[in-house]
């Protein structure tokens, strides 16, 4: 790897750590030259799955869309960015361990709807409102009143 800095060939690894699942690895690294210490993240690379849209088209899998809509849905919300990249991951690796070569995009908005209910009901309801095209303000009580029926408890009727 060439240093970021002073584009010199040869560096070291100071330190390697996997992440918790085991599916990407970060590194510390020092150029050999110039001493400076930097960051980099190892993951795989590329999902050759493609996206079946609503409108019957193919597009590649691309985590950057994944990713915006994660921050859009959650924008002003408590939610932490890494819990955005875990929510991409999570989902990537699911498509790579199935091995398909396609997926629709309603399994994936399934997934985020799934991982972001779990996450802030906030951001839920505002990826459900684009995702499943609510027409009207009924349309969107109605999946309001599932989460709150969803969230009661026995000690709560």
């Amino acid at each position: 790897m060439n240093c970021p800095y002073c584009s010199f060939a040869d560096t070291k690894v100071l330190d390697s750590r996997p992440d918790s699942e085991g599916r990407s690895i970060r590194r510390r690294r020092e150029c050999l030259k110039c001493s400076r210490r930097w960051r980099t993240l190892e993951r795989v690379e590329e999902l050759n799955t493609l996206v079946i849209k609503r409108n019957l088209t193919y597009a590649p899998f691309d985590r950057a869309k994944l990713l915006h809509s994660l921050q859009v849905a959650c924008g002003k919300r408590p939610v932490p960015p890494s819990a955005f990249e875990k929510v991409v991951a999570d989902i990537e690796w699911k498509l790579i361990e199935e091995g398909r070569d396609t997926v629709s995009s309603a399994e994936i908005g399934a997934y985020i709807m799934k991982a972001l209910r779990e996450l802030d009901e906030i951001a839920y309801v505002r990826y459900a409102s684009v995702y499943r095209r609510f027409r009207d303000v009924g349309e969107l009580m109605a999946e309001m009143n599932s989460l709150l029926r969803d969230g009661e408890t026995p000690s709560n009727p």
